[in-house]
């Protein structure tokens, strides 16, 4: 098996954990981490597939989309992350404020 072979397969099965970990957890942080080990699996196959033929020049393209990814993997996680702080922060705030009583018809002036 060619080495270029272990990378598109590792890619895939990267891609692959990435996925059951999407669906499968229900914490933001998590699902964020798995999020990005699907993405890591994607520029691998990526990488493994600009290989045309065993002794040549890669394709300089699909190099040039996993350096495009990467830049758009790391932006998407802190954007990802700042959302999640934000849920955090909203929640907490809402399991420490103090709860309103539901203000019968009576009451009401």
């Amino acid at each position: 098996m060619s080495p270029w072979a272990v990378y598109a397969l590792s890619g895939v099965a990267m891609f692959s954990v990435g996925l059951v970990g999407l669906f499968s957890h229900q914490h933001v942080v998590k699902r964020i981490l798995a999020a990005n080990i699907a993405g890591s699996g994607v520029l691998l196959v990526l990488v493994a597939l600009a290989r045309r033929v065993p002794t040549g020049v890669p394709d300089p393209v699909p190099h040039a989309l996993v350096l495009t990814g990467i830049v758009v993997s790391v932006s998407a996680t802190a954007l990802a992350v700042a959302l999640a702080r934000r849920m955090a922060r909203l929640q907490a705030q809402k399991a420490h404020s103090p709860e309103r009583e539901p203000v019968s018809d009576g009451e009401r002036s």
